[in-house]
């Protein structure tokens, strides 16, 4: 049976999505150590909307911006600036491996907390789930580990904004174009960190090839989220959820090239609960889906 070409396209997408979201967030480890993380965030944002105000405004006008939740698309933006700023203060003290699987459980609690914030139905393995998943982080940032724990803390705050991302991002989806929130999480963070930016620029003057990594953090960042769109479009979120986990991949092999950095045995098994458990809960969401399609329609009357 083959697969169909849409199919394909959207796993391809999502593939290299997830590579320059990993591609970012190696490049914002590298810059952190040498410069002040709040400058960094506003540079990522910034370039962001930038970028989008240059390709496009001219298709999209007015519409760019236009929403009728404003507030909702507000404190959505603040969510996804909360998930950068902890993310890459994190990254001073965290392997890039570590960091990005403590952020891998957002998915967990987004499931659990989807039934009491958006009605939906939280079964069993979803609870479960998270107490594996929990007790991966538990491994990670043991005592006597290699892990700095004020580093699994701050990914943990990251990991807690990411879940509030999520479930306004489920929340706001059926009302508001996609295209216009990516433009809010942009405006947002450009906006609240150049009003900061008199308290937190300092007298630092990147080389030339510095300044292109700063820059390409919104490059990065800006297409990673448009890839992601464009493969939500084409393919079902229930074929693309356990590719999401090839971030994992991306972000070993970049922690191995750049940062010549291999995670102990402890914590390589608590960064393998983390993502069985996300992936036992896309499983069981895909068969729940299966069945609700394959259901005989109710014809009693």
């Amino acid at each position: 049976m083959s697969v169909p070409q849409n199919t394909l396209r959207g796993i391809f997408l999502m593939l290299c999505a997830v590579l320059f979201f990993a591609s970012m967030d190696a490049t914002a480890k590298w810059l952190a150590t040498k410069y002040p993380v709040p400058m960094l965030v506003w540079a990522r944002y910034l370039v962001h909307c930038l970028l989008m105000l240059v390709f496009l405004f001219p298709s999209h006008g007015r519409r760019l911006w236009h929403t009728t939740k404003p507030v909702m698309q507000i404190v959505r933006a603040l969510m996804l600036l909360g998930i950068t700023a902890s993310t890459m203060f994190a990254f001073r003290l965290l392997p890039l491996t570590v960091a990005t699987a403590i952020a891998f459980l957002a998915p967990l609690l987004v499931g659990l907390l989807a039934g009491p914030v958006l009605g939906e139905k939280v079964g069993r393995i979803q609870i479960f789930a998270l107490f594996i998943g929990l007790a991966g982080v538990v491994l990670i940032a043991r005592p006597g580990g290699d892990v700095a724990l004020t580093g699994v803390l701050l990914a943990g705050i990251g990991a807690l904004c990411y879940t509030v991302y999520q479930l306004m991002t489920r929340m706001l989806a059926p009302y508001e174009s996609s295209v216009t929130m990516l433009f809010f999480t942009a405006l947002a963070g450009a906006g609240v960190m150049t009003a900061l930016l008199p308290w937190i620029w300092t007298d630092i003057h990147p080389g030339a090839f510095d300044t292109f990594l700063i820059c390409m953090l919104g490059v990065l960042g800006g297409s990673g989220h448009y890839l992601l769109i464009r493969a939500f479009r084409i393919t079902p979120a229930a074929t693309l959820a356990p590719f999401i986990y090839a971030q994992m991949v991306w972000a070993g092999l970049l922690d191995l090239i750049v940062f010549q950095h291999v995670p102990d045995g402890p914590t390589w098994l608590g960064i393998a609960l983390i993502i069985a458990a996300g992936l036992s809960v896309v499983a069981r969401e895909r068969l729940s889906a299966r069945s609700a399609r394959n259901r005989p329609a109710d014809k009693s009357y």
